[in-house]
Protein backbone atom coordinates (compact mmCIF):
# COMPACT_ATOMS: atom_id res chain seq x y z
CA UNK A 1 0.00 0.00 0.00
CA UNK A 2 1.21 3.49 -0.84
CA UNK A 3 2.47 5.44 2.21
CA UNK A 4 0.02 8.31 1.82
CA UNK A 5 -2.88 5.89 1.38
CA UNK A 6 -1.84 4.08 4.57
CA UNK A 7 -1.64 7.39 6.44
CA UNK A 8 -5.10 8.39 5.21
CA UNK A 9 -6.60 4.97 5.99
CA UNK A 10 -5.01 4.47 9.42
CA UNK A 11 -7.33 4.91 12.39
CA UNK A 12 -7.90 3.37 15.80
CA UNK A 13 -9.90 0.19 15.38
CA UNK A 14 -11.74 -1.05 18.48
CA UNK A 15 -14.00 -3.54 16.72
CA UNK A 16 -14.03 -7.29 16.33
CA UNK A 17 -11.36 -9.27 14.52
CA UNK A 18 -11.75 -12.30 12.28
CA UNK A 19 -10.24 -15.64 13.30
CA UNK A 20 -7.36 -15.14 10.84
CA UNK A 21 -3.99 -15.33 12.56
CA UNK A 22 -1.19 -12.83 12.00
CA UNK A 23 1.89 -14.60 10.59
CA UNK A 24 5.12 -14.09 12.51
CA UNK A 25 6.72 -12.81 9.30
CA UNK A 26 4.22 -9.91 9.26
CA UNK A 27 4.74 -9.24 12.98
CA UNK A 28 8.48 -9.00 12.33
CA UNK A 29 7.89 -6.49 9.51
CA UNK A 30 5.64 -4.43 11.77
CA UNK A 31 8.12 -4.36 14.64
CA UNK A 32 10.98 -3.60 12.26
CA UNK A 33 9.05 -0.49 11.20
CA UNK A 34 9.06 0.51 14.88
CA UNK A 35 12.75 -0.25 15.24
CA UNK A 36 13.43 1.93 12.19
CA UNK A 37 11.77 4.99 13.80
CA UNK A 38 13.99 7.89 14.82
CA UNK A 39 14.87 8.36 18.48
CA UNK A 40 16.36 11.19 20.51
CA UNK A 41 20.14 11.21 20.06
CA UNK A 42 19.67 7.77 18.44
CA UNK A 43 19.45 6.16 21.90
CA UNK A 44 16.94 3.57 20.61
CA UNK A 45 15.47 3.04 24.08
CA UNK A 46 12.06 1.56 23.23
CA UNK A 47 11.89 -2.22 23.55
CA UNK A 48 9.22 -4.56 22.21
CA UNK A 49 7.72 -7.89 23.16
CA UNK A 50 5.72 -9.52 20.39
CA UNK A 51 3.01 -11.74 21.86
CA UNK A 52 1.70 -14.40 19.47
CA UNK A 53 1.42 -17.46 21.70
CA UNK A 54 -2.36 -18.10 21.92
CA UNK A 55 -2.39 -18.65 25.70
CA UNK A 56 -0.63 -15.37 26.43
CA UNK A 57 -2.73 -13.52 23.83
CA UNK A 58 -5.84 -14.84 25.55
CA UNK A 59 -4.65 -13.82 29.03
CA UNK A 60 -4.00 -10.26 27.91
CA UNK A 61 -7.24 -10.15 25.94
CA UNK A 62 -9.29 -11.03 29.02
CA UNK A 63 -7.92 -8.04 30.93
CA UNK A 64 -9.85 -5.40 28.95
CA UNK A 65 -13.58 -6.22 28.99
CA UNK A 66 -14.54 -2.97 27.21
CA UNK A 67 -12.44 -3.29 24.06
CA UNK A 68 -13.22 -5.95 21.43
CA UNK A 69 -9.92 -5.36 19.65
CA UNK A 70 -8.02 -6.30 22.80
CA UNK A 71 -10.34 -9.20 23.59
CA UNK A 72 -10.13 -10.68 20.07
CA UNK A 73 -6.56 -9.76 19.08
CA UNK A 74 -4.55 -12.45 17.35
CA UNK A 75 -1.28 -10.90 18.52
CA UNK A 76 -0.01 -7.97 20.57
CA UNK A 77 2.99 -5.72 20.34
CA UNK A 78 3.97 -4.50 23.78
CA UNK A 79 6.11 -1.34 23.82
CA UNK A 80 8.39 -0.89 26.81
CA UNK A 81 10.35 2.10 28.12
CA UNK A 82 12.45 2.81 31.23
CA UNK A 83 10.55 3.79 34.39
CA UNK A 84 13.16 6.42 35.28
CA UNK A 85 14.90 7.42 32.05
CA UNK A 86 18.14 9.33 32.08
CA UNK A 87 18.36 12.81 30.62
CA UNK A 88 20.17 12.78 27.28
CA UNK A 89 20.01 16.41 26.17
CA UNK A 90 20.05 19.57 28.32
CA UNK A 91 18.34 17.75 31.19
CA UNK A 92 15.60 16.26 29.01
CA UNK A 93 14.78 12.67 28.11
CA UNK A 94 12.74 11.61 25.10
CA UNK A 95 11.59 8.04 25.71
CA UNK A 96 7.88 8.86 25.44
CA UNK A 97 8.46 10.66 22.14
CA UNK A 98 10.71 7.86 20.88
CA UNK A 99 8.09 5.27 21.79
CA UNK A 100 5.37 7.34 20.06
CA UNK A 101 7.42 7.57 16.86
CA UNK A 102 7.94 3.80 16.88
CA UNK A 103 4.25 3.15 17.55
CA UNK A 104 3.07 5.35 14.70
CA UNK A 105 5.48 3.63 12.30
CA UNK A 106 4.10 0.28 13.42
CA UNK A 107 0.48 1.42 13.11
CA UNK A 108 1.18 2.51 9.52
CA UNK A 109 2.81 -0.85 8.79
CA UNK A 110 -0.19 -2.63 10.36
CA UNK A 111 -2.53 -0.68 8.07
CA UNK A 112 -0.37 -1.20 4.99
CA UNK A 113 -0.38 -4.98 5.57
CA UNK A 114 -4.19 -5.08 5.84
CA UNK A 115 -4.48 -5.45 9.60
CA UNK A 116 -5.99 -3.10 12.18
CA UNK A 117 -5.07 -1.97 15.68
CA UNK A 118 -5.71 0.63 18.34
CA UNK A 119 -3.14 2.54 20.38
CA UNK A 120 -3.76 1.43 24.01
CA UNK A 121 -2.10 3.77 26.51
CA UNK A 122 -4.38 5.26 29.19
CA UNK A 123 -5.96 1.93 30.15
CA UNK A 124 -2.50 0.54 30.86
CA UNK A 125 -1.90 3.18 33.51
CA UNK A 126 -5.19 2.50 35.32
CA UNK A 127 -5.32 -0.22 38.00
CA UNK A 128 -1.70 -1.21 37.22
CA UNK A 129 -2.56 -3.02 33.99
CA UNK A 130 0.92 -2.14 32.71
CA UNK A 131 2.52 -3.86 35.71
CA UNK A 132 0.29 -6.92 35.35
CA UNK A 133 1.22 -7.30 31.69
CA UNK A 134 4.86 -6.57 32.49
CA UNK A 135 4.97 -9.37 35.07
CA UNK A 136 3.25 -11.76 32.67
CA UNK A 137 5.92 -11.05 30.03
CA UNK A 138 8.97 -10.93 32.33
CA UNK A 139 9.59 -7.20 31.89
CA UNK A 140 12.28 -6.01 34.35
CA UNK A 141 11.09 -3.82 37.24
CA UNK A 142 13.21 -0.94 35.91
CA UNK A 143 11.01 -0.78 32.79
CA UNK A 144 7.32 -0.20 32.15
CA UNK A 145 4.80 -1.24 29.54
CA UNK A 146 3.85 2.06 27.89
CA UNK A 147 1.81 1.07 24.79
CA UNK A 148 -0.13 -2.04 23.83
CA UNK A 149 -1.06 -2.71 20.20
CA UNK A 150 -3.66 -5.45 19.62
CA UNK A 151 -3.44 -6.73 16.04
CA UNK A 152 -5.81 -8.65 13.81
CA UNK A 153 -7.79 -8.67 10.59
CA UNK A 154 -10.79 -6.37 11.07
CA UNK A 155 -14.13 -8.18 10.93
CA UNK A 156 -15.62 -5.30 8.97
CA UNK A 157 -14.40 -2.21 7.18
CA UNK A 158 -14.84 0.85 9.34
CA UNK A 159 -13.81 4.27 8.17
CA UNK A 160 -11.89 6.50 10.50
CA UNK A 161 -13.29 9.82 11.66
CA UNK A 162 -13.38 12.82 9.34
CA UNK A 163 -10.39 15.11 9.74
CA UNK A 164 -10.48 18.89 9.82
CA UNK A 165 -9.43 20.70 6.66
CA UNK A 166 -5.79 21.71 6.16
CA UNK A 167 -6.70 25.39 6.55
CA UNK A 168 -8.24 24.76 9.97
CA UNK A 169 -5.09 23.26 11.47
CA UNK A 170 -2.09 24.28 9.38
CA UNK A 171 -0.76 27.55 8.02
CA UNK A 172 2.30 28.85 6.26
CA UNK A 173 4.60 31.29 8.03
CA UNK A 174 2.29 32.40 10.85
CA UNK A 175 -0.26 30.75 13.12
CA UNK A 176 -3.84 31.27 12.01
CA UNK A 177 -3.03 33.17 8.83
Amino acid sequence: MDLFKAIKKRHCYRGAFTDTSVPREDLEKIVQAGLDAPSGKNCQTTRFVVVDEPGLVGQIGQMHPDNKAVQQAKAFIVCIIDKNPEAIYEGYQFQVEDCAAAVENMLLAITALGYASVWIDGWLRVENHNETIGKLLGVPKTKTVRILLPIGVPAKEIRGPEKMAFEERAWFNQFGM
